[in-house]
């Protein structure tokens, strides 16, 4: 009797580790880019072989409101049970990838009212001191995915990018302990875009994603 035939596994995914990866999108229209770019990412991390739970906050009706019960200041605070249940959800995520548009050259209201609400005391950092003290996501990654109508040469010109990086991204990470990863945003995206410019983009993303995450990366611990 032959013994029986093991299935095949790829060297890259014996050397590799399997990362869980919240995808975490606010976009009202599920027919947007944004949503194309939250369904391209997912597409290629499970082609990866890595794990992902995606966290559509419209869909869900996220209610992106912190209520006073929920700040760490107030005796007998507690996160409410739906900002609990999506930090038990998040856990053991590796990678937390924010997808989103930029309004006002910042994130939705939604997606701002998700960090403040999830990733506060209790999940993001232990202590409400000094801005937040002993972070709770040590060498967790961090990536924000972004698109805007206007250009990204006009977003630099006023500031937008490098202000919005460094408070929902530099300060974020830092405050959780966390590890940015390099941010991806595309400009001129506009009501009616062509599909193979959006095509383009999105291959774009996948290409991207592939050298932060996938085969043969090294840079993930």
């Amino acid at each position: 009797m032959e013994p029986p035939v093991e299935a095949f596994v790829h060297p890259l995914r014996l050397k590799r580790k399997i990362m869980k990866h919240a995808i975490i999108v606010g976009h009202p229209n599920p027919a947007s880019f944004t949503m194309a770019m939250a369904k391209t990412y997912a597409d290629c991390m499970s082609a990866c072989g890595h794990t992902t739970i995606v966290r559509d906050l419209y869909r869900l009706e996220f209610d992106p409101r912190l209520k006073l019960s929920e700040m760490p200041d107030r005796p007998g605070w507690a996160p409410a049970p739906d900002a609990q249940a999506e930090r038990e959800m998040l856990r053991d995520a590796d990678i937390f990838a924010f997808i989103y548009p930029l309004w006002f050259n910042s994130p939705p209201a939604i997606v701002k009212g998700y960090i403040d609400r999830v990733f506060s005391a209790g999940f993001g950092y232990a202590h409400l001191k000094a801005g937040g003290q002993e972070p709770l996501l040590a060498n967790r990654h961090l990536i924000h995915i972004t698109a805007s109508g206007s250009s990204s040469a006009w977003l630099n010109e006023q500031g937008a990018s490098g202000s919005a990086r460094t408070l929902f991204e530099d300060g974020f990470a830092r405050v959780c302990g966390m590890r940015v990863r390099p941010h991806i945003h595309f400009d001129n995206i506009v009501q009616g875009l062509a599909p193979r410019w959006a095509a383009e983009n999105l291959k774009t993303l996948e290409t991207k994603l592939l050298k932060y995450f996938g085969p043969g990366c090294t840079d993930l611990t």
